[in-house]
């Protein structure tokens, strides 16, 4: 029945895919031809101009290979739909290639309708047309995955399509376990019953669910009471006979998870498992912007840096001349601060206070006498921080990241607060999660903290476009900014 249902998965969202990916290279064609005349074609000429023959396999191959086709029911949606969009990129680069290699299509030449557009990849049709599918590609195929994983979570709600699970495990973990998969109903898995992870089990039931025995009946239990998966909560102190278990449950044709009894609250990311000459290795905490990632968000410091020092050139020289006359000393305040790894760098701003008196290292107060007339407009307007774009475009800074704190602060705070280091695995930003979300100024520690882990865990290129724009919706005014 399980593999049935398997098959009954990979059915559904190979056909979904393959109708998505026609109609993307249907519309790229149409696109095209709307553009540049020439609807009248043949069948023939039709299928060798939309690329479908060539796309739909492709396609499937790559979803195929990324694991677009596993049946994972509590694979997150935003997860699943950048899995999507990489899919669909390597698939129409493939097809790039294989065009290439084989010559290219001859197409039938069009009569150009309309004004001419200047550049090239407008003025060639083919080009054009790829242009629109690599647009149209992802983009239906994630729209399509979103709305039949909304679908199949509607219907899972209502205690259809569901599988059944046993966890090992009676404890802390065991309980957070069956907690948390009753709280994400849409996934459709429903907890059966509960087998303690001693021996013999002294309790009937936990938490609402019945407990049929210990791991000495593991076998009878399943035998008698059927389930499509179990997982294994077991408590550190009983981690020794997780080897034993999963020999014994070789016998059954069933899904085996294991969940690691490690705390998720101050990890950077999800964990992740990886497998050298057959031996798993859990990455508990890893750099999350190693690798393709980093290399993104390196690109967009980049480009966003010089685009902001261009808009904001103006309003800078303005700034500086406003500073030279209303009060004694530099336009320019430096300060050390850490940053990726611990590593200190001089973070740069508009001066904001009489001269010398920024050396303090005393907290700014409201209403801080040391803070000049101009300086208190600047730093409510978060106009004295346009300068850091230089420590971005250096390398020193990013962004987006938490806000960067200076050393001796981070001597002070390492050891009373939990997970503070974590902050050091990415880059420090000029806005953040905790800062678009009102934590700024004399604001709780611990909420910043917490928000700038959520932010490591979570982190995405897209989530950094997000703080982005919500860092321009927001305004650059703030309350707590002083």
């Amino acid at each position: 029945m399980l593999k049935q249902r398997h098959q009954l998965f990979v059915t559904l969202f190979a056909c979904t895919d393959a109708v998505s990916a026609v109609g993307a290279c249907a519309g790229a064609w149409a696109i095209r031809h709307a553009r540049y005349g020439g609807f009248d074609q043949t069948i023939r000429v039709y299928l060798q101009e939309s690329l479908t023959v060539l796309v739909v396999p492709v396609l499937a191959f790559t979803m195929y290979a990324i694991g677009l086709y596993r049946p994972r029911r509590d694979r997150a949606l935003w997860g699943e739909v950048t899995k999507v969009f990489r899919a669909s990129i390597v698939a129409m680069v493939i097809a790039i290639a294989l065009i290439w290699v084989i010559g290219g299509l001859q197409t039938p030449k069009v009569q150009t309708v309309g004004p001419v557009v200047p550049t090239e990849i407008f003025t060639v049709p083919f080009r054009f047309q790829i242009l629109m599918l690599t647009i149209l590609l992802p983009t239906v195929l994630s729209l399509q995955r979103v709305m039949v994983r909304l679908g199949l979570r509607a219907i899972r709600r209502r205690g259809r399509n569901t599988r059944h699970v046993a966890i090992l495990g009676v404890g802390r973990l065991g309980q957070i376990a069956a907690q948390t998969l009753e709280r994400n109903d849409w996934t459709g898995i429903r907890v059966a019953y509960f087998i303690s992870h001693h021996e013999q089990s002294n309790r009937d039931e936990c938490i609402g669910k019945p407990v049929f025995g210990g791991t000495k009946q593991l076998a009878t239990i399943l035998e008698q009471h059927p389930v499509d998966a179990i997982y294994l909560a077991m408590p550190n102190a009983k981690a020794a006979k997780v080897p034993h278990l999963l020999q014994r449950l070789e016998r059954f044709a069933i899904d085996v998870r294991l969940i690691p009894d490690v705390r998720l609250k101050y990890l950077p990311q999800s964990m992740a498992v990886s497998e050298l000459e057959g031996m798993p290795i859990l990455s508990y905490r890893e750099n999350p912007l190693s690798g393709v990632g980093g290399m993104l968000k390196r690109l967009v410091d980049i480009v966003g840096s010089l685009v902001g020092l261009v808009l904001f050139a103006p309003i800078m020289i303005v700034i500086a001349l406003i500073i030279l006359c209303t009060s004694k000393g530099g336009v320019i305040f430096r300060q050390k601060r850490v940053s990726l790894g611990g590593d200190i760098f001089w973070i740069y701003k508009f001066r904001t206070m009489d001269a010398n008196a920024e050396c303090d290292s005393k907290w700014t107060q409201v209403d801080d006498p040391r803070v000049t007339r101009v300086g208190s407009w600047l730093r409510k307007t978060s106009l004295d921080e346009i300068p850091q774009l230089f420590n971005v475009l250096i390398g020193e800074m990013s962004l987006v990241g938490p806000r960067p704190e200076r050393p001796e602060l981070i001597d002070r705070f390492r050891d009373d607060w939990r997970g503070y280091m974590i902050r050091q695995h990415v880059k420090a930003g000029m806005t953040g999660w905790a800062q678009v979300n009102g934590l700024r100024g004399n604001t709780s520690l611990r909420k910043r903290l917490q928000y700038d882990l959520f932010y490591i865990r979570h982190w995405s290129i897209w989530f950094d476009f997000r703080i982005l724009l919500m860092t321009i919706m927001r305004g650059f005014v703030h309350r707590n900014a002083y």
